[in-house]
């Protein structure tokens, strides 16, 4: 007998999450050049990190030898002034998927369940089955979250409702007028995990203060991140929102000083680099039209979508990976969230994203 085959069911029922594939792994793999090695994978910016937060890391290592602050006090006093909030209100995350987990440990259990989309991110089921809890997928309507649908699966036993919006990797997005209605329609004890990772790329005209549902619904949890348009990826910093009383449950399981020193540094920086991230923002729409023409003129159908990537649909996208792999472009391969014949393309610079369409037609 090995001690693994003592694990736990729940544990050896999940699917590892699958990253994109790093510049230097496919270098090493194919003899490549890391200079010549594009990646699309990870949505990712493509203009590296805010300037701002990079002279905050950089000006912080020199206190490396101590630990940080575990209360981010400053981190989230810039939110607080940010968002009209209290400290109460905030909890911060190794990255929002820290504070997905932290949810699923201080909601979930055995004989619990959650309730996500189908095509939604995979850190859902797997934050719902490391702590024993029923996951309940439910199909997904264009690609996206259907939410009457996801009301109606709420069972008794119910006590977390993944959303995500933009949702990863589909690209797709709910009205707030929509996500609102199904506030009101959730059991007050169920708990509603807004995930706005990509938020910072709607157009103006689609960004609405969520924040300001906080005070209406105690059952909201807001779940952010710096790794997106702030760039800060590497540094693995997010942030959730919520009543005090759900905050402090989270705090309860959080690890002590899970953001590191640089980080804290970078993204109160960061939060304030409002040039940055019009810049982001627009580098980004002009990205995502370049390959909508690019794909449209090659004759592949994609979904439309309010993040920085695009989902792809190219048949053998297995096959057109290895291929695209080959020739240095690396996008990633959602097979693993039920979509087989698309490949995932985050949006890179005018440069970057030629690359890909040049590449992916000489793959077809």
């Amino acid at each position: 007998m090995s001690v693994c085959d003592f694990s736990l069911d729940h544990v050896r029922s999940i699917a590892p999450y699958q990253p994109g594939k790093p510049i230097a792994e496919l270098a090493r793999e194919l003899g490549l050049e890391e200079s010549g090695i594009v990646k699309l994978a990870s949505n990712e910016n493509p203009l590296g990190p805010s300037p701002k937060g990079l002279k905050a890391a950089q000006d912080s290592l020199k206190e490396i030898s101590l630990y940080p602050d575990g209360a981010g006090f400053t981190l989230k006093s810039a939110l607080c002034r940010k968002f009209n909030v209290t400290q109460q209100n905030i909890v911060l995350g190794n990255g929002s998927n820290d504070v997905l987990d932290m949810a699923a440990r201080a909601f979930l259990g055995a004989n619990t369940s959650a309730v996500y989309a189908q095509h939604a991110f995979a850190v859902y089921p797997i934050a719902t089955l490391t702590v024993g809890a029923k996951g309940i997928e439910v199909p997904a309507i264009n690609y996206g979250h259907d939410l009457a649908a996801m009301r109606g699966a709420i069972r008794d036993d119910t006590r977390v409702v993944w959303i995500a919006n933009p949702n990863n990797p589909t690209g797709t997005f709910l009205s707030w007028t929509e996500i609102e209605a199904f506030l009101k329609d959730v059991p007050s004890h169920v708990l509603v995990v807004l995930d706005e990772a990509y938020g910072e790329y709607l157009p103006p005209v689609e960004r609405f203060n969520t924040v300001s549902w906080l005070s209406r619904y105690p059952n909201l949890l807001i779940v952010r991140t710096f790794s997106k348009a702030y760039g800060l990826a590497g540094l693995r910093v997010g942030y959730g929102l919520g009543h005090p009383d759900v905050i402090d449950l989270l705090n309860r399981v959080r690890h002590p000083f899970n953001v590191n020193l640089p980080a804290l540094a970078a993204a109160e920086a960061a939060l304030s680099d409002e040039d940055f991230l019009e810049q982001s923002y627009r580098v980004n729409q002009s990205g995502m039209k370049q390959l909508q023409l690019g794909l449209d003129a090659l004759g592949i159908k994609h979904v439309p979508s309010r993040g920085n990537f695009l989902l792809a649909k190219v048949g053998d996208a297995a096959r057109l990976n290895k291929e695209l792999l080959k020739r240095g472009v690396i996008v990633r391969p959602v097979g693993n969230y039920g979509l087989p014949e698309f490949l995932r393309v985050s949006i890179g610079l005018e440069a970057q994203n030629a690359r890909f369409l040049d590449a992916l037609k000489a793959c077809l």
